[in-house]
């Protein structure tokens, strides 16, 4: 005989929950082989599981959509920030601004590389301090650096802010309902548990392993065979 296993899936729980709901429902009052108080456990949890499964998807698929767009605001602020640098570095290699200036912003005035940016830690410490630098030079009457601007600059960051902030929103939304589905998961398996060992008693007197089988397939007994092991197939007649 196959041997019986637990789902191991939110979605394997939800199908066999609703199978048991919906097989017991076909039959007469009191004539399924699971007891009305655990028929009554199933449906009242299987709502409210399906319900919290539900909202972990629904955040989760939106949290890799937002992610998507965010990349490629990270793609930007760091394309923005690393060639405001490399200008920077021009002008002052062409001795358009004093290269103690780039002092201002945090760069080193012999240094010509720009700083690593692979981190968003980087972006957002290098943003601020190109942006906090230009400022501070310009006020200081140094000529604004074009293509790009430090406006231009400015708006990606102030953009790649927000999206992090919401990004870190999302995570922690999904990261919660996550949670609260791996919180039920032990309750609802206890459930599954109880109704299977009450299925397959209520059909233990059934002479015919396939009919057997077959009987507690219906209320969602999900069994697997062994490698090897001979599949139960329909007595003979």
């Amino acid at each position: 005989m196959p041997y019986r296993r637990l789902p191991n899936t939110d979605k394997a729980r939800l199908k066999a929950l609703k199978t048991v709901v919906d097989e017991a429902e076909k039959q007469p009052l009191n004539a399924a082989p699971v007891s009305y108080k655990s028929l009554h456990e199933a449906k009242t949890i299987l709502g409210v599981f399906e319900n919290i499964v539900s909202q972990y998807n629904q955040t989760f698929e939106s949290q890799v959509i937002a992610n998507k767009k965010y990349q490629q605001i990270i793609k930007n602020v760091r394309l923005y920030i690393s060639h405001f640098i490399q200008v920077l570095n021009l002008a002052v290699i062409r001795g358009e601004i004093k290269k103690e200036n780039k002092r201002f912003y945090k760069l080193q005035p012999d240094d010509y590389t720009v700083p690593d940016l692979t981190s968003e830690a980087a972006l957002m410490e290098w943003g601020k301090n190109i942006i906090d630098g230009e400022n501070e030079r310009t006020r200081n009457g140094g000529i604004p650096i074009y293509n790009p601007t430090i406006v231009k600059v400015k708006v990606h960051y102030d953009i790649f802010k927000e999206y992090k902030n919401n990004q870190k929103l999302f995570q922690e939304s999904t990261s919660r309902n996550q949670d609260n589905v791996a919180s039920m998961r032990a309750e609802v398996d206890k459930i599954i548990l109880d109704i299977w060992n009450q299925v397959e008693a209520a059909f233990a007197a059934e002479p015919s392993p396939y009919k057997r089988l077959k009987a507690c397939e219906r209320y969602g007994v999900v069994y697997y065979y062994r490698r090897g092991e001979q599949i139960v197939t329909e007595d003979e007649q």
